[in-house]
């Protein structure tokens, strides 16, 4: 992929992301205003979780990460007839998987509630309210990984628009939901499953008329034996581990919160939420574009071009992720406040989200490192490294809420901010190793001109943080919803525009950003 193209794809995908982290803003915002952070709202997020986080372990993350590079190859060394065979085997074998996985799942529904949040056992409205919404939630795992699916084959032609755009319907469906649907049903929570369920089918939709227009929308056939097909389930398998990582580590939250006070569930999703906005912004869209340019790479034995590409990567992540963790940490309880605090979203129910963003602030940047990372194992066709540094990172996930949990007990404070917490370590523990493996196989490491450009970033987050703490007594706790939006804003800007100009000061500029 040409450099400026890699920069342009790297835009396209973060403004679509961008729209799409706003409206997911908005939305969230919406639903814990109409629901509140109460019984209703912790069974919907049960219900909706499991799909999503089956869709992040099946779709955006092991499957994309294993078909990618082999779909790379194909367009590198094959010919289009081939391409197009290896497309309808693989969706027709993943199309199959996915379906018996559905038909199990809606069939063994208030089993898989208790597997995923045991502490609802002990609240029947609670636990048949979550089963009921899976019922509607959990096909959207079909729809939405064949999504995916078909956005994988886009990406990999430099057609990065309409997959970046697709969550935009998710959060349109459900805010349309919430707000004219739910009035009207007596169970009102079960508005957002239906809203779920026809984002799925939309989201679908859109892919095809560029898919047909590239000769690449082709009917399904199932063949396991297919060359192509073999090799993607053998580098599929163990990516199912490594890439997600992050997801299981969040849904052990999950299950750990379930047991928690009423609330913990809905407290953790909105800082989880916030968390994201970064981490989808500059995170996701790094880590979609520079997998097929780093397969591609890998395919001609070019490591050089490999080697640019990745130090290109990580200078974005570190300018804006670094920066980002340590906003969110100074801001997380006025964020909270400014945007949820209304409606039935208490300010109690704000305080503890923002003490579970501030635990969460941190592990921005070690979430994002990840995003940049571990394609540049899977680019070489390598998973079997992510996932053994993927099972060291859930046990220490494990280790550190335990350990977590009990220093929050001693100290009393919110058992959540402890689950947060662990997620945070978590995370640098994975992007670490990642690094580690990346560095001793003589992949890529950090070069010499990292000192200068490190410290650069590092004075800069510390200007930005004092200007942030000297303008925090400014924001009126007790104003208006929109007065707090507007005076939080100008907090970000000044920020933000600190950050800018001491990082200029201290010798960085643009051009450094460069691919190359």
């Amino acid at each position: 992929m040409a450099k400026s193209r890699l920069f342009r794809s790297t835009l396209i995908v973060s403004s679509m992301t961008m729209l799409s982290r706003v409206l997911g803003l908005v939305r969230d915002v919406v639903l814990m205003g109409v629901f509140g952070a109460g019984g209703l709202m912790d069974a919907f997020l049960v219900a909706f979780k499991i799909p999503n986080f089956l869709r992040r372990l099946f779709a955006e993350g092991a499957f994309s990460q294993a078909f990618v590079p082999v779909l790379t190859e194909y367009k590198e060394q094959k010919t289009l007839n081939e391409i197009q065979l290896l497309i309808s085997r693989v969706s027709g074998v993943l199309s199959l998987i996915l379906l018996v996985l559905t038909v199990a799942v809606l069939a063994l529904a208030p089993f898989v509630i208790q597997l995923f949040a045991p502490g609802f056992v002990g609240d029947p409205d609670k636990f048949t309210t979550a089963t009921e919404l899976l019922y509607l939630t959990f096909p959207y795992l079909f729809f939405i990984s064949m999504t995916a699916f078909f956005g994988s084959i886009l990406q990999s032609y430099g057609k990065f628009a309409p997959p970046a755009f697709a969550p935009v319907l998710l959060n349109i469906s459900m805010i349309v939901g919430a707000w004219l649907i739910a009035p009207l049903l007596d169970k009102s929570i079960m508005a957002l499953g239906y809203a779920v369920a026809v984002a799925g089918v939309l989201q679908l939709i859109i892919q095809l008329p560029d898919l047909y227009r590239k000769k690449l929308l082709v009917a399904p056939s199932v063949d396991f034996k297919h060359e192509g097909v073999r090799r993607i389930l053998t580098l599929m398998l163990p990516a199912i581990f490594g890439v997600s990582v992050t997801q299981i580590n969040l849904l052990l939250n999950t299950i750990f919160a379930s047991k928690m006070m009423n609330g913990s569930v809905s407290w953790l999703y909105s800082a989880e939420r916030l968390s994201e906005l970064p981490l989808g912004l500059i995170g996701v869209a790094i880590g979609t574009v520079i997998l097929p340019s780093l397969s591609a790479s890998r395919a001609k034995a070019d490591t050089v071009e490999f080697g640019k590409t990745l130090d290109w990567a990580m200078r974005l992540i570190i300018l804006i992720g670094l920066p980002a963790s340590v906003a969110m940490f100074v801001l997380s309880d006025v964020l909270m406040n400014a945007l949820f605090v209304r409606g039935e979203f208490s300010q109690l129910d704000g305080q503890m989200s923002g003490l579970a963003l501030q635990c969460m602030a941190g592990g921005i940047l070690g979430f994002m490192l990840i995003k940049v990372f571990a394609p540049a194992f899977f680019a070489g066709q390598d998973t079997k490294t992510p996932v053994k540094i993927g099972i060291v990172s859930v046990f220490a996930n494990m280790i550190f809420s335990v350990l977590f949990i009990g220093i929050f007990y001693l100290a009393k404070l919110p058992l959540h901010g402890g689950l947060a917490l662990a997620t945070t370590g978590a995370s640098f523990v994975n992007a670490g190793l990642l690094y580690y493996f990346l560095h001793k196989r003589g992949i890529w490491h950090f070069g010499k001109h990292w000192y200068k450009m490190g410290a650069q970033f590092v004075i800069a987050t510390l200007a930005m943080t004092v200007s942030l703490y000297v303008a925090l007594p400014f924001y009126p706790t007790d104003g208006t919803a929109w007065a707090k939006i507007g005076i939080l804003i100008g907090i970000c800007i000044l920020g933000a525009t600190v950050y800018g100009v001491v990082l200029l000061a201290t010798g960085f500029r643009p051009r450094q950003l460069k691919h190359g």
